[in-house]
């Protein structure tokens, strides 16, 4: 059975094209484009893993990540920020607990490789 990915992103062109990549590599892929609907998805769908954007509607994706990680059914589950925001400059208010930061535009194989990485 494939592992199951959130790509939660308010950009939907790129949503799609990590939703296509992804599910060429043989994960089975959902998305989500604001934060309410990510934490929906997140409770529906039971992702092994999520791809989340930061600058989101609604609820932007440092709470969206604190709310995923303070919930004892997804602490264990690997988030991966994927932002254009500089984050090792960036003085943050409060820690992100997130798994890995990648900058965009990023590398498709990278990300790939450390989704395997954070599954394995």
């Amino acid at each position: 059975m494939p592992a199951k990915i959130l790509i939660v992103d308010d950009e939907v062109h790129l949503a799609r094209i990590l939703q296509f990549t992804l599910e060429h590599a043989g994960y089975e892929v959902s998305t989500a484009f604001d934060g309410k609907e990510a934490i929906e998805k997140a409770r529906k769908v039971r992702p092994d893993l999520v791809v989340l954007d930061l600058m989101l509607p609604i609820i932007d994706g440092y709470k969206v990540c604190n709310i995923l990680k303070n919930d004892d059914e997804f602490k264990q589950v690997p988030i991966i920020i994927l932002s254009a925001r500089d984050l090792s400059r960036e003085e943050l208010d409060e820690p992100i607990g997130a798994d890995l930061f990648l900058e965009k535009p990023f590398n498709s194989n990278m990300l790939i490789d450390k989704i395997g990485e954070l599954l394995s």
